[in-house]
């Protein structure tokens, strides 16, 4: 990934809809040279898609939580299907399978802290194979609206390491 690249993906994060042509002219190259870099950045995988962003709390799912789970028996069988399980439910915005105490970490965004404690306590933990249920509300829910390139890792002696 070149200056380029960062620079057309950082454009496209800020805004997925904007045309090739604004895309090239806010870059500062040809817009041939932006749509085939667009398209090699997702040949390559680095763009995986595009989405409309939405307000949850307009959509009437204004509470969100973050709910840490562990399994028993503790098996890929049992992870991988409560996983694929939990991303299926409308309630959930991510599933993030973890190390540490809990195995599963799911996001959930419902309309009241009734619906939530009702989630929870009716579709949660009421699963064998939940042996603890562990829910903490959200209440700020910041998300960066670009990915940018890391800075480069400092050697001991305080200098840039070249990748």
């Amino acid at each position: 990934m070149d200056a380029v690249d960062q620079a057309i993906l950082r454009r496209l994060q800020r805004d997925g809809r904007q045309t090739n042509r604004e895309l090239a002219d806010a870059v500062g190259i040809a817009p041939s040279t932006a749509l085939e870099r667009t398209r090699a950045l997702r040949s390559r995988g680095v763009i995986t898609g595009f989405h409309a962003a939405v307000d949850l709390e307009k959509l009437g799912r204004g509470v969100q939580a973050l709910i840490s789970i562990r399994i028993r028996p503790q098996s890929r069988e049992a992870i991988e299907s409560t996983r694929d399980h939990l991303a299926a439910l409308p309630e959930t915005l991510a599933v993030f399978v973890v190390t540490g105490n809990e195995d599963i970490l799911v996001h959930v965004a419902v309309p009241s802290t009734q619906y939530l404690r009702d989630f929870v306590l009716d579709r949660l933990a009421r699963r064998k194979e939940f042996v603890d249920v562990r829910t903490t509300v959200v209440y700020d829910h910041v998300q960066p609206r670009e990915q940018a390139e890391l800075p480069a890792p400092e050697r001991r002696d305080g200098r840039t390491r070249r990748a």
